[in-house]
C-alpha cells in the first residue's frame, strides 16, 4: 500500500468515559462502541461513526495503532474486525508484527537509550522520593520508562515543572496525559518506529494523528497530521504547517481525526519514498490544512 497511517489511541481516536467530553443532553448523544474492557468493565469507546470510518481506513491503508501503552496493555484494545498487522507500543520501544514482539527492534531500542541517557532505575527512584500523596501509583514500562498516576487536582504548584527540569538534565523528558505523568528517554520516539514501519511496508507517504507531547516527533514526520482540539498539545498551543487541528473536541474530535484521515488517505497519490529527504516540506504546505477554532 502507498500510504501508511500511524495514529495514537487514548484521546486521540479512543476515550475513556473521564476523556469522553460529551456536553450534550442524554438524548442527542452519539452511539458508542466500546473498544476496551478492563476487569471485564467497558474502559475505552469510540463513536460508531468512527468505528465504521476506522474499518474503511484500514481497508485503503496501512493502518498502524501508535501508543504509549505496553504491548500488555495495547492487546486489550480491539478496534478493528481484522486487527491491524502493525502496531508500536511503548511509544516506540515495540514493534509488533501479527501481534508479535519484534525482539530485534525492542533489543536496538533498549541499546539505544541505554548509551543516551541516565538509567531507569535512578529515574524512578527519583519518582518515589518526590511523591506524596497525591500519586496514587508509580510504575515502570517495559523496563523503558516510568510514570506515575496522580491526583491532578493535588499535584503541587510546579511539581511537573521541577520534575521535567531534573529530567532534562538527565536526559529524559515528561509528559502529563491525564491522570498520568510520563518520564521518558529523550531517543525513545514514535517517530523513528513509524520510520521504520513505513520502510517496511514501502509506503509512499504517512498520515499521522495524536494529541500529546510526546507525539510531536511524529507528526512533524508525517507528510500531513491532524491533533485534536484538547489535550497536552493543544493546551501549549502546539502547531505545525503541516498539522490540521479539529473543530469538535472529545470523543467527537476522534471522529473527525478519523473522517480527515480518511479523506487523505483517498486523496493520496504515490509520492516519495518515507525514507528519502524531503527539505521542500517545511516551506511547501500546500494540500495540508490547519484550522484554528476559536476556543
Amino acid at each position: 500500500m502507498s500510504v501508511v497511517v500511524c495514529s495514537d489511541l487514548d484521546r486521540t481516536i479512543i476515550y475513556s468515559n473521564a476523556s469522553l467530553g460529551l456536553g450534550a443532553p442524554d438524548a442527542m448523544l452519539p452511539r458508542l462502541l466500546c473498544v476496551e474492557l478492563y476487569q471485564a468493565q467497558p474502559l475505552s469507546f469510540m463513536t460508531e461513526a468512527a468505528a465504521r470510518a476506522l474499518e474503511a481506513l484500514a481497508d485503503a491503508a496501512t493502518f498502524v495503532p501508535t501508543t504509549t501503552r505496553t504491548p500488555e496493555q495495547y492487546a486489550r484494545v480491539h478496534l478493528l474486525d481484522k486487527p491491524s498487522a502493525y502496531a508500536i507500543c511503548a511509544n516506540g520501544g515495540h514493534i509488533l508484527m501479527d501481534g508479535v514482539d519484534d525482539a530485534d527492534w525492542a533489543q536496538g531500542v533498549r541499546a539505544r537509550a541505554a548509551e543516551t541517557a541516565t538509567a531507569l532505575a535512578e529515574v524512578g527512584e527519583h519518582l518515589a522520593s518526590i511523591s506524596g500523596a497525591f500519586v496514587l501509583k508509580r510504575r515502570t514500562a517495559s523496563d523503558l520508562f516510568a510514570y506515575a498516576v496522580v491526583d491532578r487536582a493535588a499535584l503541587p504548584q510546579g511539581w511537573v515543572e521541577d520534575l521535567t527540569g531534573w529530567c532534562a538534565e538527565r536526559g529524559w523528558r515528561t509528559s502529563v496525559q491525564g491522570r498520568k505523568v510520563y518520564c521518558l528517554p529523550e531517543g525513545l520516539t514514535k517517530a523513528a518506529a513509524a520510520a521504520e514501519v513505513a520502510r517496511r511496508t514501502g509506503a509512499g507517504t504517512m498520515l499521522a494523528a495524536g494529541d500529546s507531547l510526546l507525539d510531536i516527533e511524529l507528526l512533524e514526520a508525517a507528510d500531513a497530521s491532524i491533533r485534536p482540539a484538547h489535550g497536552e498539545l493543544h493546551d501549549t498551543g502546539w502547531t505545525s504547517p503541516s498539522t490540521a487541528v479539529t473543530t469538535a473536541r472529545g470523543i467527537e474530535a476522534g471522529e473527525e481525526i478519523l473522517a480527515w484521515l480518511l479523506d487523505r488517505t483517498a486523496a493520496a497519490a504515490p509520492q516519495r519514498s518515507f525514507t528519502e529527504p524531503s527539505p521542500e516540506k517545511k516551506t511547501n504546505t500546500s494540500g495540508s490544512e490547519v484550522v484554528h477554532p476559536a476556543f
